[in-house]
């Protein structure tokens, strides 16, 4: 298991938001393009950027966010707005490793299945889409997790398997940015009904030891934010715990 840096972008700014509420938050006095540089200078080649006006159909920081990935060697991971299969190709195209998809994939019925029959390769489609979860109390939540889907979890789950759907960002809102532990129930929940999804935990990372409980349950990998800018995991254990990921492989 890998550990992935976050940043979120909120009208340009570096920020954090607690349970995905936008009246709770936190900025930080960092540019992106100097978060983008730290980790990248450590030894970390994936980062995961969210889009957060996106995420609630305002597209205004996204000619400034593909300008700044544009300059930037690491592998991205990119969520946020993205509401059209030509988004979807038009990300991969510009050089975004793994594009986020979520509201759309909920929202519209035939989204999934089009995208799905418009890469010839399931690999491709595998290693460069990531379907997200955003769950509350196993409700899954979209449009900034400002709504509910009356789906439920595990059926959406086995609905993206079928298509050929492997890789889930599953972020747990009630610990998203509390820095009180990840949510490790969910995902044993979820790796239980189907052991042989491709899981990145999101969510509440606030210690090298949650770093550590994630990879007992194999999860695939785990995205870190908050616990990165308040000082509780520094770059350093991330490039270490990286580095031994990547020669235990």
């Amino acid at each position: 298991m890998y550990i992935i840096p976050a940043i979120d972008i909120l009208n340009k700014k570096v920020v954090r938001l607690r349970e995905g509420d936008y009246n709770q938050v936190t900025k930080y006095e960092v540019t992106l393009e100097e978060m983008i540089e730290r980790y990248q200078s450590n030894g970390t080649d994936f980062i995961h950027i969210i889009d957060l006006n996106g995420a609630k159909g305002d597209f205004s920081n996204q000619e400034y966010l593909a300008d700044v990935i544009r300059k930037t060697a690491m592998k991205v991971q990119y969520g946020g707005g993205v509401r059209s299969i030509e988004k979807v190709k038009e990300l991969i195209g510009a050089g975004i490793h793994r594009v986020i998809v979520g509201t759309q994939a909920i929202t519209n019925p035939t989204f999934l299945n089009e995208l799905s029959t418009s890469f010839i390769s399931k690999k491709n489609l595998t290693d460069h889409v990531v379907i997200a979860i955003d769950v509350l109390d196993e409700v899954i939540k979209y449009s900034g997790w400002m709504e509910s889907s009356p789906v439920k979890l595990m059926d959406y789950v086995d609905r993206c398997l079928h298509l050929g759907f492997f890789r889930f960002l599953c972020t747990d809102i009630n610990k998203d940015g509390k820095l009180g532990g990840a949510g490790i129930e969910l995902y044993e929940k979820l790796l239980d009904h189907s052991p042989f999804i491709k899981l990145i935990a999101s969510g509440g990372v606030s210690s090298m030891k949650d770093v550590e409980k994630l990879s007992e349950i194999s999860v695939e990998s785990c995205v870190v934010g908050k616990a990165i800018y308040e000082n509780h995991i520094s770059v350093e254990e991330i490039k270490d715990w990286n580095l031994k990921a990547m020669a235990s492989l």
